[in-house]
């Protein structure tokens, strides 16, 4: 059996099971954990299939900062508080599953129409495409076509992320430097007041 196969059977069972066990896990913490072990099972599968841009984008990216991102707004949102389980929408779960479907079946018509499914890619799509190399065609691509709709998505990710922290935050009252003092004098004269007098 070559080592292929072999990685690939150790780290299979390992990413199924941590993508079950994060479907059914109740912490929110729990669950992103789970996350981050099954993206690094798929960062192997792609260095497993000669991959090597895509094993490093996989685990710097997504097992990394994405991670952390979610990981940073489960804290600031609190994993603390008890979420009602119960569906207030009842037509959700029934549309999200017609829904579904159709995106699966969009998809299964939109490669079967538009690419096929051929066994090898088309002849002298190594030269066209990927002239140079994956990497090159893909920054090539990214940084010169798209680097406008990238920047702009960026851009909308950081002020998302704003948002969301300015939403979240808890307001308490406003406690200064003088109410602090005058609070713990009145501490400490409650305190001298219950010992007992000998």
């Amino acid at each position: 059996m070559a080592a292929d196969w072999v990685v690939f059977w150790v780290f299979a069972p390992v990413s199924i099971g941590s993508a079950i066990a994060m479907l059914f896990q109740r912490n929110a913490v729990h669950a992103a954990l789970l996350l981050i072990i099954n993206f690094f099972t798929l960062a192997v599968f792609y260095l497993v299939l000669g991959a090597p841009f895509l094993f490093a984008v996989q685990i710097i990216v997504y097992a990394g900062a994405i991670m952390v991102l979610f990981l940073f707004v489960i804290m600031l949102l609190g994993v603390d508080r008890e979420e009602s389980l119960v569906e207030r929408l009842k037509a959700q779960r029934p549309t999200a599953i017609l829904l579904g479907l159709g995106l699966a079946a969009e998809i299964f018509f939109a490669v079967r129409a538009g690419v096929g499914f051929a066994a090898r890619a088309p002849a002298g799509f190594e030269k066209v495409v990927n002239k140079g190399g994956n990497a090159v065609a893909l920054s090539h691509s990214l940084f010169r076509d798209y680097f406008f709709p990238f920047e702009v998505t960026s851009i909308l990710l950081i002020v998302a992320a704003i948002a969301a922290m300015v939403l979240a935050q808890r307001r308490g009252p406003a406690v200064t430097l003088a109410d602090r003092a005058v609070a713990e004098e009145a501490g400490e004269a409650g305190e001298l007041e219950e010992e007992p007098v000998a």
